[in-house]
């Protein structure tokens, strides 16, 4: 076994949160409230209720189900059907220079075992900052195949050390948990986005269950091969890993901090074009039958999402015209802007067809350390605007304030809680570090349910 990965380990079962700097701290209890929020507004998804349905009718119990009403199941599912619910509206943040929504893969099963370990505030809290650490590391020197979705494959291994801190393991453990969680690393397809599979979100909460299965599986005497996530990274999922960068600054740099959070309710690349559309639309403030025609230069991976006519919900997320043309008829393109709704509107339908797309190669060259996008909105009349920028607003560098990231977790918990239990909800995690259990946060929720 590599020796970085051992090390890691090491660090894993070492850290506590009291070894964590204080503003490390207070960012991660912005990345648990605001991921929280997006599993619960994900809960009334029609496919996640309906699974929640059918497998909770078999029962279970120590954990629970971050859904309206708050039902228990067992940590494995549990963790399954809040990671699903996470990913299925596409408001979830991410890491910035790698691909991954780390704290959705790995907040889903640390909920999960906390509750079924008994552990405390201080205990949880250290599972999200480390697993979200190893999603980055493992991310750093990991080459992921060209259509491969990230979700399921590093950020599943890192989950399960999540898991297995919380089940006490030792860094051998947690060693050993990763490598067993490498026969369960799946192969998602970004295809699956566009095309609207909501399939692809199961791969997210396979990474919640992985978090729990993998250290019950280390402690029930199940053995690894030694090199186990050399090869799964390096040869079986991906094109290539390389270990020599992931003790990189480690105990100093910490990768929660290095995120992006979302207020479009859509995939992360195309977000800078959407920033530029915002800012033309503020000049000209066009009536939507005004728009003759909106043109949109991006960066390669962004410029691919160029459906007119996504088929369904889901793949709506994945379309630039769609999110634009929501824009510019609804003046958002937030959670409640880009509902269902949108998708049947037929002034969006019309205008989805006048946005062009095109990749300029030498934004391409500058991603991912910039996201560059430039939109020109041209009227009937012959009036234009063109906006531009080299990254969109929402990451570590140009970060959203903390009052708007509290106002979204209102927007989406809102949906299956009271306004009581929003409030109670935004306290419990402030003050999470002081937790005896994490009953202190499904008690309320379960109380101002709607």
């Amino acid at each position: 076994m590599g020796q970085s990965i051992e090390a890691l380990a090491q660090f894993v079962a070492q850290t506590s949160w009291a070894d964590i700097p204080p503003a490390v701290q207070q960012h991660a209890k912005m990345v648990f409230l605001d991921t929280l929020g997006v599993i619960l507004a994900g809960s009334e998804r029609p496919e996640v209720k309906s699974l929640a349905e059918r497998l909770g009718a078999t029962g279970g119990s120590g954990a629970t189900v971050y859904a309206r009403g708050c039902p228990a199941a067992d940590p494995r599912t549990a963790a399954l059907l809040n990671g699903i619910a996470g990913r299925a509206i596409e408001l979830c943040e991410g890491l910035r220079f790698v691909s991954g929504q780390a704290a959705m893969q790995v907040l889903p099963g640390v909920l999960a075992v906390s509750e079924q370990a008994g552990s405390n505030g201080r205990e949880l809290l250290a599972a999200l900052v480390l697993g979200y650490e190893v999603v980055a590391r493992l991310s750093s020197g990991f080459t992921p195949r060209p259509l491969a979705h990230q979700n399921g494959q590093v950020s599943l291994i890192a989950a399960a050390a999540a898991g297995a801190k919380l089940r006490g393991l030792d860094a051998a453990g947690i060693s050993l948990a990763m490598r067993i969680a490498t026969t369960l690393v799946l192969t998602p397809s970004y295809t699956n986005a566009v095309a609207g599979a909501t399939a692809l979100n199961v791969a997210g909460g396979m990474s919640g269950f992985a978090a729990s299965l993998a250290p019950e599986l280390a402690l029930a005497g199940f053995e690894a091969q030694p090199d186990a996530i050399e090869q799964a990274l390096g040869e079986l999922v991906g094109d290539g890993f390389k270990s020599d960068r992931v003790l990189d600054e480690l105990g100093t740099t910490w990768h929660i901090t290095r995120n992006y959070f979302r207020l479009y309710a859509c995939c992360n690349p195309i977000h800078p074009s959407l920033d530029c559309v915002k800012a033309a639309l503020a000049e000209l403030q066009p009536r939507p039958e005004e728009i003759e025609r909106i043109d949109i230069a991006t960066y390669r991976f962004a410029s691919v999402m160029r459906n007119p006519d996504p088929p369904n919900y889901f793949a709506s997320k994945y379309s630039l015209p769609h999110a634009a043309a929501a824009m510019a008829v609804r003046g958002g393109a937030g959670f409640a802007d880009l509902d269902d709704s949108a998708l049947a509107d037929p002034v969006i339908a019309a205008l989805r067809h006048r946005i062009h797309i095109a990749e300029d190669p030498a934004m391409t060259a500058l991603a991912p350390r910039l996201r560059p996008a430039r939109v020109t909105i041209t009227l009937a009349d012959g009036r234009t605007a063109t906006s531009e920028c080299e990254s969109h607003r929402g990451d570590f560098q140009l970060p959203f304030t903390e009052a708007e990231l509290r106002g979204k977790f209102h927007e989406l918990s809102g949906t299956i809680l009271t306004p009581e239990g929003v409030a109670a909800a935004e306290v419990a995690i402030g003050r999470a570090e002081n937790w005896q259990s994490v009953v202190e946060l499904t008690d309320p929720l379960r109380r101002y349910s709607r």
